[in-house]
This record gives structure tokens, sequence and C-alpha cells, in this order.
């Protein structure tokens, strides 16, 4: 994709607005104020776990210029865990880990047209990551991307974050006659998540997050993530809220769709419902002067989606 607009993105001298920002962060070691044009959004506290998901439209589409913005905007973040889309080149990823100062990170390397899964994750504080692997490789048409398992713990506590990126389009009808069909793609990954994590996970606290490529309000039947909205007892999806919400709050806003999701099992769910808990779609693209058209230029065509919970 061309770039139209080059706007370097440090220093800048922004207007600094905070929508949505917490303000509370104690994690972050980068810079703060105008130094860091998202400083206002930050999220991450020492005592919370905050989990994201966002997806970096074919990383790095404008270069130095976009691993530098997804930098500052980690940093501003301030997430424990960070699951990453379509990051496609790995030296640019690798910059992006590197500029993160108490930070590591993994990305796979099996998908197609190198549009991976990642995971950038903080190693100074309570979490503790243990693995990072793929799963569920044997099924290419509900999985084009194998999913991408974390599992660690965050202040003793047992966790599991799988990072997904189901397979895009459709016409909107479950077709299960077809296999091929996008929308039963979709449904049979959401149902084999469900199974591998109870089978596997069960006495972790889980996070099934991702560009799942599908909208959690579809009516039924053609709602392809019925398996969790219809399981209140064990699985519940927390950007719901958004979901059903004003459009300028959805995660994918050129569409506009809201199709990134972060769905915990019922050992998450006490930690969901504390004073600390929070699911948003932090307004990046509010904190550029050049707004929607310079992050979508310089950084994704999606939004992140995050949460913070405490154990």
């Amino acid at each position: 994709m061309e770039t139209r607009l080059f706007i370097r993105l440090w220093p800048l001298f922004l207007l600094t607005l905070a929508l949505g920002g917490c303000g509370n962060s104690s994690h972050s070691t980068g810079p703060t104020g105008d130094e860091n044009p998202f400083a206002a959004l930050a999220v991450g506290t020492d005592s919370t776990l905050e989990v994201m998901t966002w997806n970096l439209e074919h990383f790095a589409k404008n270069g130095a210029t976009t691993s530098r913005a997804v930098t500052l905007a980690l940093e501003a973040l301030d997430a424990d865990i960070v699951g990453l889309q379509e990051i496609g080149n790995a030296m640019r990823f690798q910059e992006v880990v590197d500029g993160l100062e108490g930070w590591d990170g993994y990305r796979a390397s099996s998908a197609g047209y190198s549009i991976n899964l990642a995971f950038v994750y903080r190693t100074d504080g309570n979490l503790q990551v243990d693995s990072i692997q793929e799963i569920l490789t044997d099924d290419w048409r509900a999985f084009p991307r194998s999913p991408l398992l974390l599992l660690g713990s965050f202040d003793g506590q047992p966790i599991a974050v799988i990072n997904n990126h189901l397979k895009c389009c459709g016409d909107g009808v479950i077709d299960e006659g077809d296999n091929g069909d996008e929308e039963t793609r979709r449904q049979s990954a959401c149902l084999q998540l469900e199974a591998y994590a109870e089978a596997n996970l069960a006495d972790r606290a889980v996070f099934i997050i991702g560009d799942f490529n599908d909208e959690i309000t579809d009516p039924a039947p053609n709602n392809v993530f019925a398996n969790f909205l219809e399981d209140t007892e064990h699985w519940r999806i927390l950007d719901l809220v958004i979901a059903e919400g004003p459009a300028s709050g959805w995660s994918f806003p050129g569409w506009p769709s809201h199709l990134d999701h972060i769905i915990i099992n019922q050992n998450a769910f006490t930690a969901a419902t504390r004073s600390e808990y929070l699911v948003r779609v932090p307004a990046l693209a509010t904190q550029l002067s050049g707004g929607w058209t310079e992050y979508d230029q310089n950084i994704s065509d999606h939004l992140p989606v995050i949460t913070r919970v405490l154990f």
C-alpha cells in the first residue's frame, strides 16, 4: 500500500485527548506526557492482568514508522500480554520487542503469506510465561493460521491465552453442508477452541482472543459464536457490551464492524467482576494529529481490544 502522507511519530507535539484513559498505570518505563502521543490511554497497573488483541494489518505496513508507533502504543497502554495478528516482518517485530524495556516476544512462522500470529509480554512483573506453542495444527479449514497458545501464571494464578486469526469473508450464512463455507469454518474453529480449552486447560483462567473475522451480535442460527454465547455457565465474551454499543467504539472502523474479541472461561469470571475490571477499544487514532487517516496509513486498519482483570 502506498504511503500518501509521511508523519513522524517521534517526537510529536499533539493535543492529548483523555478518551478512555485510566491514568493510574505504574508499570510503564517508557516515555510519558507529550513524548508519547498515546500516553493518555494507559490501562495497566502493577496488580492487575491486562490481556490485549491487536491485528496489525500486514505489519509493518510503513516500515520503521509502523514499528515505532506500535512500540509507543504498547508502552502507553501497558498491557501484560498482547496477542498480535498479521505479523509479516520478523525484523520489524523484533524492533518492537527490543524497544520495550522489560518485555519479550514470540512470533510464529507457519502462516501462509507470512501473516503470522505473535505475542509480546512483560517479563518484569507478576506475569510468568512458561511456554508458547501452536495448537490445533491439523485442521487448515478451521484454522488457516494455527492458534498460538501461551501458558503461564499471573500472581500465582495459572492462565492460558489462545491467540487466533480466523478465516475472513463470507455471506453471513452458516452452510454446514459446505465445508468450504467461511462461516462454517469459523463455527468449527469456535467449537474446537472450546473443546480444546475444556480438555486441556480446565485448571487455568483461559483467554481466547484474536481477530475472529465475525460479529458476536449476528442473529441465530448464523452466529458462529453460539457455543460460547449459549453456555453462560462456562464462557463469557467480554466485549459483547462493545459490540452492542455504538459503531464509534468498534475495533474495525473501516467497515464498520467489531471483529476482534476476548472470551474467558469460568475460572476468570470473578477476576472480571472486581472494581478494577474493564474492557475497551483504545481510541488510538484520536491521539494522532492526522486522526484515522494517519493511523490507517502508518499502523493498521484495526484497533486493539484490551481487558483488565484482578485475580
